[in-house]
């Protein structure tokens, strides 16, 4: 008896099929979010509060929706980071069906793709971000005095915690770009010079702030990031 061999879904094919397995979640996930901002709205002057006090910062404003309009960035950012795990996990699902993740891949890669996400937001809020707001604003002297708008102020935190932690994905879909067969470990190994040139240029993108501190505050751990993504496919001997 002759034994059928399925051929793996076209690349084509699979995009597609991860689109329509989307887009059965997406409208849930608006209402999700549009009530969750709704609700985080009326908290977010005690948020607003804690945040000015960690990065010690005296803020003004310059129009009159300016104020209201960080207010609701700031429950938006909120509600995104919480309901970070259930996005991760439809995310995940719809990739699972056309490239055939197993029920024990697809609960390892949520898991861990959530882990990272919350370190990357936790590793910048602490550390990274303290750091470059200081150092940006060291420049300030008896001639230059800092004047921070709000608006500016929570775009600049929410865009740069949130960038933060989507780069420290990055070992997670290196593992699964090769796992699929999209990108195998000796393409990551053999293109280290075209990685360092996309790095920058996602830093440079991402970062709220085109100075070369914040580009390099955000493309050196990405950076790092890569080589562990290299290292784990290695341990995990995924070719």
């Amino acid at each position: 008896m002759e034994t059928q061999v399925i051929e793996p879904a076209p690349p084509g094919k699979r995009l597609l099929g991860f689109l329509l397995e989307i887009r059965k979640t997406i409208l849930t996930l608006g209402c999700a979010i549009g009530l969750g901002t709704l609700g985080f709205y009326f908290l977010s002057p005690a948020i607003f509060a804690t945040l000015q006090a960690h990065l010690n910062q005296k803020l003004a404003f310059f129009t009159v929706a300016e104020p209201f309009i960080a207010h609701v960035k700031l429950a938006l950012f909120v509600t995104l980071l919480l309901l970070m795990p259930w996005i991760v996990f439809c995310f995940w699902r719809a990739l699972a069906k056309p490239f055939a993740l197993s029920k024990k891949a697809l609960t390892a890669f949520v898991f861990f793709t959530c882990l990272l996400f919350y370190i990357g937001t936790f590793f910048c809020y602490f550390v990274t971000l303290p750091f470059g707001v200081k150092f940006l604003l060291g420049f300030e002297s008896e001639q230059l005095k800092s004047v921070i708008s709000v608006g500016k102020f929570v775009s600049f935190v929410t865009i740069f915690v949130l960038a933060f932690g989507l780069i420290f994905e990055l070992p997670i879909f290196m593992i699964f770009f090769a796992r699929v067969g999209i990108c195998p470990r000796s393409a990551f190994e053999k293109n280290r010079r075209y990685a360092i040139l996309i790095i920058s240029i996602v830093a440079a993108l991402l970062t709220p702030t085109p100075d070369v501190v914040n580009m390099l505050l955000m493309g050196a751990p990405l950076y790092m990031l890569y080589e562990m993504g290299i290292i784990v496919l290695k341990i995990m001997k995924i070719k």
